[in-house]
């Protein structure tokens, strides 16, 4: 008999249901919860409020628009998620796009799952779920696993088995959190990647970090590239040998050189300045590289 209910209420306006049940369900042991709960009704897009624990922060205008002209064609093919609030008011769980794009051609209404979750339960949700999408940048994703870190009260442990990813893997993304905001907006705004970010956390000190930042979107650095520079600055800057055979103003400029190259150059003077320097470079792309900085 239950099943029969829920079946016939597939589709059924809200209002419709509400007649027959109470305004006043929050919880799922209120009297006729169990026949709004868990079914998919059409809700006016004015009773729904967004998502206050959405992790994702940018919605792209053009993939909401396709998004959009695809649901005028074709309708909302898989129902938003919401919450039950007070009254006849709702909280998305997921699917603010639908949502978004639902309003963008002037829909009314929207087809939506309704569940009832508290506060805890909602985060959880919403980050989860995100999390699980394929186009969320890195940093979205570091910001969603901290979260569930600090709010849920999670151990890396933990979260790895709740996301379904490696715990090596979630604490690779963590530790982008550690790179300066300039250098994270940039891993948003895709100038650099997740790789040229692991690469960065190598370097503790911060004007290195977006010094090497810049020199990889200026010079359209490799990841490989990337990770090659950064060990060059760690390794110091040139052989003790060199070191006391190059007079003080060549030795200097070597950290700049350096990290103009994105290799570790070999220098060697005498004492009135006179020497050679040795730049060594790791493929016929390499070579190219510098042969365009030397032009």
């Amino acid at each position: 008999m239950a099943k029969a209910t829920r079946k016939q209420a597939l589709g059924r306006g809200l209002s419709a249901l509400l007649k027959e049940t109470s305004a006043s369900i929050n919880s799922a042991s209120d009297k006729n919860a169990n026949t709004l709960v868990g079914s998919i009704l059409e809700i006016k897009l004015s009773d729904i409020e967004v998502n206050p624990f959405q992790p994702r922060t940018y919605f792209d205008e053009e993939s909401l628009t396709e998004l959009a002209n695809s649901i005028k064609e074709l309708g909302v093919i898989q129902p938003i998620t919401v919450r039950k609030l007070e009254g006849n008011k709702f909280q998305l769980v997921s699917g603010e796009r639908r949502f978004r794009a639902s309003k963008l051609i002037g829909n009314t209404t929207v087809p939506a799952y309704i569940r009832i979750a508290n506060d805890q339960e909602m985060l959880e949700m919403a980050l989860v779920e995100n999390i699980q999408r394929k186009n969320l940048d890195p940093i979205e994703v570091a910001l969603s696993y901290q979260r569930l870190i600090d709010e849920i009260q999670l151990t890396q442990e933990q979260l790895s088995i709740r996301v379904g990813k490696k715990r090596s893997t979630v604490t690779n993304y963590l530790r982008l959190l550690k790179l300066d905001p300039i250098i994270q907006t940039g891993m948003r705004d895709g100038f650099i990647s997740m790789g040229h970010g692991r690469a960065l956390i190598n370097i503790d000190a911060t004007e290195s970090q977006l010094n090497i930042y810049t020199k990889i979107v200026k010079d359209k650095l490799s990841v490989r590239q990337t990770e090659e520079l950064v060990k060059v600055l760690k390794e110091g800057n040139t052989s003790i040998k060199n070191k006391k055979q190059v007079p003080n103003f060549i030795q200097d400029s070597i950290p700049d050189l350096n990290t103009f190259f994105g290799h570790k150059v070999a220098i060697s003077a005498n004492a009135k300045g006179k020497g050679k320097m040795t730049i060594p470079f790791s493929s016929e792309e390499d070579f190219n590289r510098i042969k365009n900085l030397l032009k």
